[in-house]
Order: C-alpha cells, then sequence, then structure tokens
C-alpha cells in the first residue's frame, strides 16, 4: 500500500467506514466484545485500505480515468 491510497481519495464512504470502525472498537473494547472488536478491525481496514466488501477494489471507486484520445487502426484478414 502506498501513501497516495492512505491519504488520497477519501469520500464518503471512507469516512463513514472509519467512523463506523472507531465507534465500534471503543464499544469492544467496554463491553470487551471479541467479535465486535473483529467487526471493528474489518471496517477500519476498509478504510484505510479504500477496499469493499468484494476484494481489492471490487466496491471501490476508481481513482483514475483513463481517456485514451488516440485510436488505433484495425486491420482485418480475411479467410478463405
Amino acid at each position: 500500500m502506498d501513501k497516495e491510497t492512505l491519504f488520497n481519495n477519501w469520500n464518503f464512504m471512507r469516512f463513514l467506514r472509519l467512523g463506523l470502525g472507531i465507534y465500534i472498537t471503543v464499544q469492544a473494547v467496554e463491553t470487551l466484545s471479541i467479535l465486535s472488536g473483529v467487526v471493528a478491525v474489518f471496517f477500519l481496514f476498509q478504510a484505510i485500505t479504500n477496499t469493499g466488501c468484494c476484494g481489492s477494489n471490487g466496491c471501490a471507486l476508481p481513482t483514475k480515468k483513463s481517456n485514451s484520445a488516440k485510436t488505433e487502426e484495425v486491420k482485418f484478414e480475411e479467410i478463405k
């Protein structure tokens, strides 16, 4: 993971995951609940790495769009 992923592209969903992760962490510490701690780590991991529940950038927003104005000419070959 690089610095760009960590510090850039913070959107509403990342802040929501971070807030839920922090809230559930506090609740897990207060109640000494291991299951809540696991859920909290899951949300914090998603917020820090900008991943969703679908895996590596499966549900995350795309970071950069590639608009390639250059088109390549396609050559066809006739087969008899």
